[in-house]
């Protein structure tokens, strides 16, 4: 390889190579723009240069895709290609003027197209990954933080380049486009979004194979999750195992440290809408446990997960009230609750109080937490709502709730949400109260399990009145 001729043009007093023909120009060049004194004296000329060398060494690649039996011609164009990516993506770094100057240069067509051509490579080269995840950087920081670069990068990515990198079995690939998407997204791409929902599906597949990367992770939190409609159309389609991870990253928002901001809670309302809709019109689909072709069914586990979510929602005091009058969830959770105990007196059945739930999660062993949930979630309904109290007592639900545990139930957690339920059930509610007393003293609730609970009758005259007592089991 030829030495590199000086070039009589000085960058921050270093003297740059007279004609960057070679790698090992090209190295130097890379090297100089880690520093962003060389990076903001650059002259345009050299962007231009290094275009040309990128240009022709695309052709190579155009040539083996054409012809197989050319691969072997690839590896040093790979590695000019890697190097001329490399030089670019450090040129932009924090450099408008670098950004706006190789923009201007068509160099993001270019290097889509020669993306876009490494996918139909059929080729297993270390070389060629490198290049491919060098393009995509030089593409990410490009974009970073210059919305006219944004614009003509998704002019020309979109929707092919994130159809081929979003999917590949390259986990730095996958966050690199990741990263892309993240940064070119806005309101007006999102709607684009639910014209190309593959492409949404995909980021959920991603961030479902690769949970460490934190790029697809926060195009859903910070892009999916401020579009209702595209959750919308996004959940219709996607697979039971997707609508789970989906499922679990609502769960992670609603929970987390920080409440909902004010532009959020309308958005998680219409979430919630969309998750109690499904629940009401799906739920009864986890009676398939029940039978032994359906014991690790993806949409039952779903199903449960739904569960999980509307029990963390109806914590939120936000989302609370929504929830409470949304038609037809208590009626079909106290309805869900009433299967599963009848399910649950067969000893063999799933639902049945020998179950338990593993470490593991298994599915044969869920359903007594699906149990549990079901009483939160009734129980969460009634805080403080009268009306809900009672239509949960005209179905004959306190009862239910009363008999769904016993004093040596194994499952902790399931009294505990008992108690849960009970309290709300009968808070400035004496129809309620009464009805337990009442209960307790024609035997048909447990006094033990009644104080076990927390709650204790007392004979007043002529009435019964329950009430708390001081050692009630903490929740």
């Amino acid at each position: 390889m030829a030495a590199p001729r000086p070039l009589p043009v000085r960058v921050s007093g270093i003297i740059m190579p007279a004609a960057i023909q070679d790698l090992e120009a090209l190295r130097a060049l890379t090297a100089l723009f880690k520093e962003q004194r060389n990076r903001e004296t650059a002259p345009r000329t050299i962007f231009q240069r290094v275009l040309d060398i990128l240009k022709k060494s695309s052709q190579t690649v155009e040539l083996a895709c054409r012809d197989p039996s050319q691969v072997v011609q690839l590896a040093s164009s790979l590695q000019l290609i890697t190097e001329c990516f490399r030089c670019l993506r450090n040129a932009c770094i924090e450099c408008f003027v670098n950004q706006n100057s190789i923009r201007n240069l068509d160099t993001i067509g270019v290097a889509i197209d020669l993306i876009l051509l490494f996918r139909e490579l059929r080729v297993e080269q270390e070389s060629l990954l490198t290049a491919f995840r060098c393009g995509l950087q030089f593409l990410g920081n490009i974009a970073s933080r210059n919305e006219d670069s944004q614009s003509v990068l998704w002019l020309y990515a979109f929707p092919e380049l994130f159809l081929s990198c979003l999917n590949h079995p390259d986990r730095k690939i996958v966050a690199y486009s990741s990263m892309i998407l993240f940064t070119c997204l806005n309101a007006s791409r999102i709607k684009e979004l639910e014209e190309n929902l593959n492409i949404a599906i995909n980021v959920i597949e991603a961030h479902q194979k690769h949970p460490e990367s934190e790029w697809p992770f926060l195009i859903i939190t910070d892009h999916f999750l401020k579009s209702p409609e595209l959750v919308r159309a996004m959940y219709a389609k996607m697979s039971s195992l997707e609508r789970i991870t989906m499922l679990d990253i609502l769960i992670s928002k609603v929970m987390a440290h920080e409440p909902l901001s004010r532009d959020e809670v309308p958005l998680f309302l219409s979430h919630a809408q969309l998750l109690a809709s499904t629940f009401v019109d799906q739920c009864r689909d986890v009676l398939k446990l029940n039978s032994e072709q359906h014991s690790g069914d993806e949409e039952t586990l779903a199903i449960i997960r739904l569960l999980d979510v509307l029990c963390e929602m109806t914590a939120n005091s936000d989302l609370l009230g929504y929830l409470q009058v949304y038609p037809g969830l208590l009626e079909r959770v106290v309805d869900l609750l009433r299967l599963i105990h009848v399910a649950g007196a067969d000893s063999t059945s799933v639902f049945s109080r020998s179950g338990y739930v593993s470490a593991e999660g298994s599915v044969s062993h869920v359903a007594e937490g699906f149990r549990s949930h079901l009483i939160r979630l009734i129980g969460n309904l009634c805080y403080k709502n009268k009306d809900n109290q009672d239509k949960v007592s005209e179905m004959d639900g306190i009862p239910l709730i009363l008999d769904s545990c016993s004093p040596d139930d194994s499952n902790p957690f399931l009294t505990q949400w008992v108690v849960y339920a009970i309290r709300n059930l009968t808070e400035d509610n004496s129809q309620n109260q009464d009805l337990i007393a009442k209960m307790e003293e024609q035997g048909l609730a447990d006094t033990s399990l009644l104080k076990k609970m927390g709650f204790e009758v007392e004979k007043s005259g002529d009435k019964l009145i329950l009430k708390s007592t001081n050692d009630t089991p903490p929740l």
